[in-house]
This record gives structure tokens, sequence and C-alpha cells, in this order.
């Protein structure tokens, strides 16, 4: 538990210490008015009445520099306001500028991946063509093959029908024939 007050205590003397460090800042550079005429000038009149009128100058004198001071202090504050003002769209004009080129960039990359992703596909798509292409082709000539197996079939027994067997060698043929179809 030590420990943790110690901590605890040594961040609010930090704090502490900040905070006296901006006061003396402050000071330092604080103007302060020139001194005025009315410390000191009050000197005690013999009638009542000329204090009276007396004292009703210094108070009208008074407020007239306190509304002069007013009036310099609500420019000022205003001066600070119009800067902060300034300051804060440009911050604000900054944070859109960054945003839109983030979005940019963002959009070229997704327009690039999109081109990536299409060249892939389109060389998919090739390559799946060139393959049925040559399926295809494979089938073709496996058809023409036994297109032609199946005419030179015919052509042979065309051929082998016409001739005359030998009523002695028919058996033999007819044996020799059905041997080779069932070979088939």
């Amino acid at each position: 538990m030590a420990p943790l007050f110690r901590f605890r205590s040594s961040t609010r003397s930090l704090a502490t210490l900040a905070r006296a460090s901006h006061h003396n800042n402050h000071r330092e550079n604080h103007k302060f008015l020139s001194p005025t005429s009315f410390v000191g000038s009050w000197e005690a009149p013999s009638d009542p009445k000329e204090a009276e009128k007396k004292l009703a100058r210094l108070r009208r004198e008074y407020a007239k520099q306190m509304t002069e001071v007013r009036k310099e202090y609500m420019a000022e504050m205003e001066l600070m306001k119009l800067e902060k003002q300034r300051k804060d769209d440009a911050r604000r004009e900054a944070l859109r500028v960054a945003n839109e080129e983030r979005k940019k960039l963002k959009a070229q990359a997704a327009q690039l991946r999109a081109q990536e992703r299409n060249i892939v596909e389109q060389q998919f798509r090739e390559t799946l063509l060139k393959e049925r292409a040559e399926k295809l082709e494979n089938w073709k000539m496996k058809v023409k093959k036994h297109d032609e197996k199946k005419v030179e079939k015919k052509e042979l027994l065309r051929r082998q029908s016409s001739m005359w067997v030998d009523e002695t060698d028919l058996e033999k043929k007819i044996l020799e024939s059905i041997v080779a179809t069932t070979q088939l």
C-alpha cells in the first residue's frame, strides 16, 4: 500500500509544480498597467460637499478607464477567438485534404487489386479454353479412329463376305468369325 501512496503523492507534486511553473511564467510575461493617478491622490478636503464632488469625479474617471480597459480586453479576446478559429479551420482543412488523399490512395489500391484479379481470371479462362480445346481435339481424334476402325471392319467384312466359301471350309470360317467377334 505504501508504494501506491508514494506514487500518488509524487504525481500530485508534479502536477503542482506544473501549475506553479505556469503561474510563474504568467507572472513573468504579464504586463501591468502604468500606475494610476488615483492611488494616493486623495487629499481630504475640509468641506464634505467638495469631498463628495471630488469622489464622484474620481468614480466617473475610474468608470471611464474601466470601460476602456474592458473594450481593449474584449478586442483582445475577439482577436484571440479569430486566431483560434483560423487555426481550427486550417487544421480541419488539413484533415480534409489528408482524408481525401487517403481515400484516393485506397481507391487506387482497390482498382489495382481489381485489375490484378481480372488478369488472373482472364488467364484462368484462357487456360480452361485451351484445355477444353485439347480435350475436344482428343475426343474428335478418338471418334475419327473409331469411325475408321468401323469402316475397316465393314470393308473387311464386305470383302470376306463377297468371297465364295467352299462348303467344307464354311464351318471352319464360321467358327473363326465367331471367335473373332467374341474377342473384340
